[in-house]
């Protein structure tokens, strides 16, 4: 609410919070102690009541849905928070002509690249706001305007802003997201950098900082200790408004433990007292990181000002013009700067004969160290003027030999110089004093610097000179000259500066490498943000009239920073190769932001990009899905409409005399001739119905053998067949039935687990039919063997699923590969098998062993299929369903078969005994009895069909009674596949391990 004359209006302040409400209704604005009503007539209350419903609408969801669901345990969700965060930075831009809609734009484009609130997170908030505002927006709008607006706009998300600093400026830099932005060179970048100068712009950035402490101050000029030696740090704190940072809970300073950061935005007018609070800082903070800019204006007839919103303050939404605005971090926050100087070294190197204070009175030259820069050194002139240049130089030098003014040695310098070079001396004179740590190091300084090295020199602008003993004098404050120190001059140039940029960051670049492979502490700093503080000097005017150089440097050696923001200023603040905190008048300086504990980076594009890739594999498993089912409608139609029709004219199939079922082949012909035209057609007067699902199941196989053999002829077939036998670089057969003898040599009920998609009778086994998959957990399961179903008329499978299984187990047995070598589960192929052409095509996809059933086969096709799989390497299963069977079997030579597997399957309808008494009864006859008398009780005797399905046992029924009964009767195993989707269907692993222990 806002009183105007009389009435009292009710504003849409339903986006902001109650305590940023109170604030907003009956605070006031502290830079001129009036009420922020008086001041709205620029049309904030329709711009807020614009965004009234969608606030309420998330503050009522809010209310409801912040709840954390599913979990009593407090505290662990907090901690798996923190693990789990990462530290988040968002950057919207607006050139919008409107203040209120350029706010409004920036802030939501900002949102946009926040990872989205859960209903779990109650806690959901904006630790940090950091605002830049063109000061032309001040001649349409009253700068009070800005806090507000900002806080109604982002209060959507969660909790809102707690915090918030800004300033205006006479430039903006900001970003925008580029989820497609590509260079030349095809790098995909996160963002993509903006400059503006003298322009209309809002840059917004939001951060979430989770474990980071954040405390913002205001400090007047008036209220800095200017004898911070003199003055007890605790008194000092509270003088500038940081009581409490850098301490503990009972109030004990931490010291250096865990020393804060902090980022300054002084107004031009709190320039004096800067060094004073700058000192301070380092003095009670030693070790901690400061940063900064002047805040600024498009031309002087603006005022700077400065934006500030701290939530633990009921009336702290102000909009000031003097002092300095200041946040300070703590925590899980870590901050490197790089500050660009823009100056170019010319002339020799000197060293200070005399000076004191801030006042350099004469110099001498320095030959050896000017010696080594100049064979270091190369000269962008042609030739001609590199030599004339050479040559006075060489005169200067020869008369600086003996100390003089400083002022008479600028002089001498000038002659050398190109003519831009003069005019800029002329009205500018750049000193540089030489810094620490330079002895041992590369001279120039370029080279210095894409070394990672660091400047050489620390370059400030001359004050004052003395006409009459020519001398310097430097900004109070900036430096204690010493007689002895080196010195250089400098002058401000386009083309250096672009090279000194780019030398900066390769720096980095080369010292974050270096830093990464010698496992040097914090060597992986992955930053997650850069804030990016120019002068108003540089940007088109320094660098040629191009915007943007700067900013796009950024992007160009960190493509994956998601946000670059700042502004131009009147002057910057940073550390210098993260030592000494300088503040520059004309320089550039890149803060990069990051976490100390490796937080994982959030990257908007790649949020996206998975959102995508998300929606299409889910519409690609749904379309799986789809085909799944159409899949088992197909597969299953012909066993439930076969039987069920069998059921109701209660009729069943022919069968022998002996009980055997009578099958036929497939009629190929079985019409007449129809001539039409020129054309003669042939057409069915009948058509065959199968008598039983495994007649039909002959049929199709047959069908599928004759279009298999009009793609690739028997003869091509039996030659690939011979090629793959006789390369030893091909899969030859493995022994299959050897690590099931070996894994039953203690008495253990072996399990062979089976990929199988489809039964005829009961539909698809899985949702998701992955070969390599099953495989894979099979083998950690402890499969000895495997078998794959790779029939494609009944059971849904593919002849390159072989393939997949054999790669998949060779794969996954060496990932799990103990001390005693790499064991190679071999694979079984199970499918219904007529004809040799299948034999050859299985034995080029690289089966270890195959099945043979034997009531789909007569005598002689089981002797001969038999010995053709015996011939070309495979060790051959015999399957059978009826004592008539196995007798068919035992007639076999011996060793014409590996194994013997006894079915609980009817091969009628394809469904099974769900008794289990057909294998039990297989067990105990006669004519297993007969079988193991010729061919030895040596082959193993498997079971198949329901197995870890079916239970016995009285009035406490279990698989493992079965399985018990069936070990009791001679079964050394049984393949399962149904089993281990009833046991566990989301982890075959565990499945078949919990079969193996009820074995």
């Amino acid at each position: 609410m806002i009183l105007l004359g009389s009435r009292l209006v009710l504003l849409g302040l339903a986006a902001l919070t109650l305590d940023q409400a109170c604030a907003f209704g009956f605070g006031t604005v502290q830079n001129t102690g009036t009420q922020w009503a008086r001041r709205s007539a620029t049309g904030l209350p329709s711009i807020l009541l614009a965004r009234q419903s969608r606030a309420l609408r998330s503050t009522d969801a809010g209310t409801d849905t912040n709840e954390v669901v599913g979990s009593n345990d407090d505290e662990t969700n907090r901690s798996l928070k923190l693990a789990a965060d990462p530290q988040v930075f968002g950057t919207g831009y607006s050139a919008n002509p409107g203040l209120l809609e350029a706010i409004q734009e920036a802030t939501d484009q900002a949102l946009s690249l926040l990872p989205p609130v859960h209903s779990s997170q109650r806690e959901a908030q904006i630790d940090l706001a950091i605002v830049s505002i063109s000061s032309l927006y001040d001649g349409q709008a009253s700068p009070s305007i800005v806090v507000p607006a900002v806080l109604s706009s982002a209060n959507v998300y969660g909790k809102g802003v707690q915090h918030l600093v800004g300033c205006t400026a006479g430039g903006i830099i900001s970003s925008t997201p580029q989820s497609a932005y590509r260079q030349k060179d095809g790098v995909k970048r996160e963002c993509k950098a903006i400059e503006t100068e003298g322009l209309p712009g809002v840059s917004v950035t939001l951060a979430l900082l989770p474990g980071v402490h954040l405390k913002t101050f205001h400090v007047m000029g008036d209220d800095v200790p200017d004898d911070v030696g003199n003055v007890d740090p605790m008194t000092w704190k509270r003088a500038v408004g940081l009581q409490g940072v850098n301490e503990d809970e009972n109030g004990t300073d931490l010291g250096k433990d865990d020393p804060p950061s902090f980022l300054l935005l002084p107004s031009p007018a709190f320039s004096n007292e800067l060094d004073d609070l700058m000192q301070g800082l380092q003095f009670v903070f030693p070790g901690s990181h400061t940063l900064g800019g002047v805040a600024s204006t498009v031309s002087t007839l603006s005022r700077a000002r400065l934006f500030h919103y701290d939530v633990s303050d009921r009336q702290c939404i102000q909009t000031l013009s003097d002092g300095c605005l200041g946040v300070a971090l703590e925590g899980d926050i870590e901050l490197k700067t790089m500050i660009a100087q823009g100056a170019k070294p010319v002339g020799g190197i000197y060293r200070i004969v005399s000076g004191s204070d801030t006042t350099i009175g004469a110099i001498v030259l320095d030959e050896i160290a000017t010696e080594q820069v100049e064979n270091d050194e190369t000269f962008e002139e042609e030739e001609d003027e590199n030599q004339d240049a050479k040559a006075k130089m060489s005169a200067a030098y020869a008369k600086a030999r003996i100390p003089k003014p400083v002022l008479a040695e600028v002089n001498f310098v000038m002659r050398t110089l190109s003519d831009d070079d003069q005019a800029f001396m002329r009205k500018a004179i750049l000193v540089g004093i030489e810094r620490g740590g330079s002895i041992g190091r590369t001279p120039n300084e370029l080279a210095r610097l894409a070394a990672g090295e660091g400047h050489r020199f620390t370059v400030h602008q001359v004050a004052s000179a003395g006409m009459k003993d020519g001398s310097i004098t430097l900004p109070l404050g900036s430096v204690d000259i010493e007689p002895g120190t080196r010195i250089r001059f400098f002058v401000r140039e386009g083309g250096f500066a672009k090279k000194e940029v780019e030398a900066i960051w390769m720096g980095y670049k080369k010292k974050s490498l270096e830093e990464s492979f010698n496992g040097t502490p914090g060597g992986s700093f992955s930053p997650t943000a850069c804030f990016l503080m120019s002068t108003l000097d540089r940007g088109t005017k320094l660098f040629g009239g191009k915007s943007g150089y700067e900013s796009s440097a950024v992007s160009e050696f960190l493509p994956t920073v998601p946000s670059i923001s700042g502004f131009f200023s009147n002057g910057i603040l940073g550390q210098l190769d993260d030592d000494e905190v300088v503040f520059h008048p004309s320089a550039a300086c890149y803060c990069l932001f990051g976490s100390k504990t490796k937080r994982p980076i959030y990257s908007p594009a790649k949020a996206a990009e998975a959102l995508a890739n998300e929606a299409r594999q889910q519409e690609e498993d749904d379309e799986v899905e789809r085909a799944l089912e159409a899949e088992d409608e197909k597969r299953t139609y012909r066993s439930s409409q076969g039987s069920a029709s069998l059921i109701s004219d209660e009729t069943l199939a022919p069968r022998s005399e002996d009980g055997e079922l009578i099958l036929k082949r497939r009629e190929i012909h079985s019409g007449r001739a129809l001539t039409v035209s020129a054309v003669q057609w042939s057409v069915a007067e009948k058509t065959a119905t199968p008598n039983s699902v495994l007649e039909g199941f002959m049929w199709d196989k047959e069908t599928e053998v004759d279009r298999f053999r009009e793609r690739v002829p028997l003869s091509n077939l039996l030659s690939q067949c011979k090629l793959s036998m006789m390369d030893p670089s091909k899969p030859q057969p493995r022994d299959w039935i050897g690590p099931i003898k070996q894994a039953a040599s203690d008495g253990t009920f072996v399990i062979i687990p089976e990929c199988k998609r489809i039964e005829p009778v009961y539909g698809s086994l899985r949702k998701r039919y992955d070969v390599a998959k099953l495989v894979k957990q099979f083998i950690a399961g402890g499969a000895p063997s495997i078998s794959v179903n790779c029939d494609a008329v009944l059971f849904g499978g593919s002849i390159d699923d072989i393939e997949t299984a054999r790669g998949a187990s060779s794969s996954a047995a060496i990932e799990s590969a103990s001390h005693d070598g790499v064991v190679l589960p071999p694979i079984l192929a199970s499918d219904l098998l007529l004809y040799p052409y299948q034999l050859y095509k299985l034995r080029l996809a690289g089966a270890d062993a195959v099945t043979l059933m034997v009531g789909a086969l007569a005598g002689k096709d089981l002797l001969y299929l038999s010995k053709i799989a015996g011939g070309i390497g495979f060790q051959t299963l015999a399957v059978v369903t009826s004592e008539v069977q196995i007798r068919s079997v035992t007639q076999l030579a011996p060793g014409g078969i590996t194994a013997l597997v006894i079915s609980n399957r009817e091969l009628e309808n394809f469904s099974f005994d769900e008794s289990g008494e057909q294998a039990l009864n297989l067990l105990k006859s006669d004519a297993l009895a007969e079988f193991r008398t010729k061919h030895g009780t040596e082959v193993p005797i498997l079971v198949d069909g329901r197995v870890g399905i079916i239970t016995r046992g009285g009035n406490h029924p279990s698989t493992r009674e079965y399985i018990n009964e069936l070990k009791e009767n001679g079964a050394m195993g049984a393949i399962v596949s149904g089993g281990l989707v009833v046991a566990n269907e989301a982890d075959f692993a565990a499945a078949l391990r919990k079969i193996m222990e009820e074995s």
